[in-house]
C-alpha cells in the first residue's frame, strides 16, 4: 500500500478514472487468489462444509461491520442507506477524503481507518494461516497480496492528492492502512496454530471476507467511477495475472 502510494506521489495520476482502473486490476488478482489459493487448502484441511461455513462467516462479518461504521460514520437511516448512488456511499475511502483537512478530521478519520483496516486484516490472516499450512501457500498468498495491494495503495493515494492532501501525508496514510496487514497475519498464526482445522476455518473466513471487498465495494465502486469497458477487461486482466503467480509459484 505504501509503496503504491508512493509510486502515485512520485510519478503522478490523480483522476477518479485512473484509480478505479487499478482498483478493478486489485481485485482480480485478489479474485485469483481466493479461488486458486484459499479456498483449495482450506477444503485440504478443514473439508467442504467448514469451507462453506467460513466463507458466510467472512461475508457475513464484513457486512455488519461495514453497516456499524456507515452508521457511526454517516448517521443515516436504514432507507437511506439501502441504495447506494455514489462512489462515496459504496467506498469508506471517499469520506476518509472528505475530511482529512476538516474538523472532523479526528472523529471521521479514526472511523475511516477502521473501516479500511477491515479490508486489510483479512488478508494478513490468510498470510499467517497460509503460512502455518504450507509455506509455499504463504508465500504465494504473500507476493499475490501484495500484487494486489499495490495498485490499491495506488487508488487510494489518488483521490487524496486530488483532494490536496500533501504528497508525504498520502503516502502515509497509504503504508498505515497497508500495515493493518500485519495484525491479521499474526491473528493468523496464532489461531492457526491450534489445528489443521482451525487453519482451514480461518483460511475460509478469509477468502469469505475478500470476496465481499471485491463483489460488495471494490466492483460498484469501479463501475460508478468509470461507465465503460474497460473495467471488465482489467478485471480479467488481474484474474489472468493472479492465475499467472499461482501457476509459476
Amino acid at each position: 500500500m505504501g509503496l503504491g502510494g508512493l509510486i502515485v506521489a512520485v510519478f503522478g495520476g490523480s483522476s477518479a478514472k485512473t484509480g478505479s482502473i487499478f482498483l478493478a486490476l486489485a481485485a482480480g488478482v485478489m479474485t485469483s487468489i481466493v479461488f486458486e489459493g484459499l479456498i483449495p487448502e482450506a477444503t485440504a484441511l478443514a473439508g467442504p462444509v467448514a469451507v462453506l461455513v467460513g466463507l458466510a462467516l467472512g461475508i457475513v462479518l464484513l457486512i455488519v461491520l461495514g453497516y456499524v461504521v456507515d452508521v457511526i460514520s454517516s448517521k443515516r437511516t436504514d432507507e437511506e442507506m439501502s441504495v447506494h448512488t455514489t462512489p462515496g456511499e459504496l467506498f469508506h475511502e471517499t469520506e476518509l477524503i472528505e475530511s482529512i483537512n476538516g474538523k472532523a478530521l479526528l472523529r471521521a478519520g479514526i472511523i475511516m481507518l477502521i473501516a479500511m483496516t477491515l479490508h486489510k486484516v483479512p488478508e494478513g490472516l490468510a498470510i499467517g494461516a497460509g503460512g502455518i499450512a504450507n509455506m509455499e501457500l504463504g508465500i504465494m498468498l504473500t507476493i499475490m497480496i501484495t500484487m494486489h495491494n499495490i495498485p490499491e495503495g495506488m487508488a487510494l493515494a489518488s483521490p487524496l492528492l486530488a483532494g490536496g492532501l500533501s504528497k508525504s501525508k498520502a503516502v502515509l496514510v497509504s503504508f498505515l492502512v497497508g500495515s493493518t496487514t500485519v495484525v491479521g497475519a499474526l491473528i493468523g498464526i496464532v489461531v492457526g496454530g491450534i489445528s489443521d482445522f482451525m487453519v482451514g476455518l480461518s483460511l475460509s473466513l478469509a477468502a469469505g471476507a475478500m470476496l465481499y471487498v471485491v463483489f460488495g465495494e471494490i466492483v460498484p465502486q469501479t463501475i460508478l467511477l468509470r461507465k465503460d469497458r474497460v473495467i471488465t477487461m482489467t478485471l480479467l486482466a488481474g484474474i489472468f495475472l493472479g492465475h499467472l503467480i499461482a501457476t509459476l509459484l
